[in-house]
């Protein structure tokens, strides 16, 4: 039997991908006041990012409940005896330790492997795609798992933001306190180290954030995987496509577009790049 790959919302894997390599997404939860959405279920991308610029206060968000998972993994355990569940940081959320809750009264010979990635957005993303790469190809769980375990080490995010506060006021900025502050035009680069968001410099001006992006990147002679994402910017995830294209030429590139769990805390504007070396 294939082993199953679970995953949660916020790796931002395209829909159409996450069909073609089956990959079941169960989805975190955003507050908006009183009414709670689904990520990337029963709010639209372009709804989301709409709101958050316009609503008075930052929406929240909420890991799935354990029953969510729980659910999922009844139905796959249906058609197979080994899961693989690979989520966002566990210092950045609670899901987690729901899938941990969900996975306890599932009374069948299924065995489920629940793994923190140590990331998020299109980093995590990349390490699913490897695990359900890997389990159409016929690896074990016990395969999957190193595989999956070697990717976690070898996977590195970088990103660039407009502006600290949403993740300031979502409580999500960790170590990058250090980048807070208002100088005119300097736009702040994050990385996730360890599971957190980490500062990594400021520059000045949108093109140069764009450009540091591009040069972190080509730092890394021959990466596996490519993806990156955006908020609120589909011409400049273009633009940084193409000139990372340009070093890469043979390698596949994943686009993405950010969706509303880690876009509370990227804001508008938000560029990401994943790679795993």
């Amino acid at each position: 039997m294939t082993v199953k790959v679970v995953t949660d919302s916020t790796a931002d894997i395209p829909v159409e991908l996450a069909q073609e390599l089956g990959i079941t997404v169960v989805p975190l939860y955003i507050h908006f006041g009183q009414k709670v959405y689904q990520d990337g279920v029963d709010i639209t991308a372009d709804e989301f990012y709409q709101r958050l610029i316009t609503e008075p206060e930052l929406p929240k968000t909420s890991a799935p409940s354990s029953g969510a998972f729980s659910e999922a993994y009844y139905k796959l355990a249906t058609e197979t005896d080994e899961i693989i569940s690979i989520h966002i940081s566990t210092k950045l959320s609670a899901t987690y330790n729901s899938a941990l809750v969900g996975q306890r009264p599932i009374d069948t010979d299924c065995q489920i492997k629940i793994i923190d990635s140590l990331s998020t957005t299109i980093g995590l993303g990349l390490i699913v795609i490897t695990a359900a790469k890997a389990a159409l190809a016929g690896a074990n769980l016990q395969e999957i798992t190193e595989l999956v375990t070697q990717t976690i080490n070898n996977t590195h995010l970088f990103a660039t933001v407009d502006t600290l506060e949403y993740l300031h006021k979502g409580g999500r900025i960790g170590k990058a306190q250090a980048l807070l502050g208002s100088v005119l035009n300097i736009k702040p680069l994050i990385t996730i180290q360890d599971g957190e968001v980490y500062p990594l410099e400021r520059v000045r001006g949108r093109s140069k954030a764009i450009t540091r992006l591009c040069e972190l990147t080509s730092k890394f002679k021959e990466p596996k995987e490519l993806a990156l994402a955006h908020t609120t910017t589909p011409d400049e995830l273009q633009t940084l496509a193409t000139r990372i294209s340009s070093d890469f030429p043979y390698k596949q590139i994943y686009k993405s577009r950010t969706g509303s769990t880690i876009g509370t805390y990227l804001g508008p504007g938000g560029l990401t790049v994943a790679i795993v070396e």
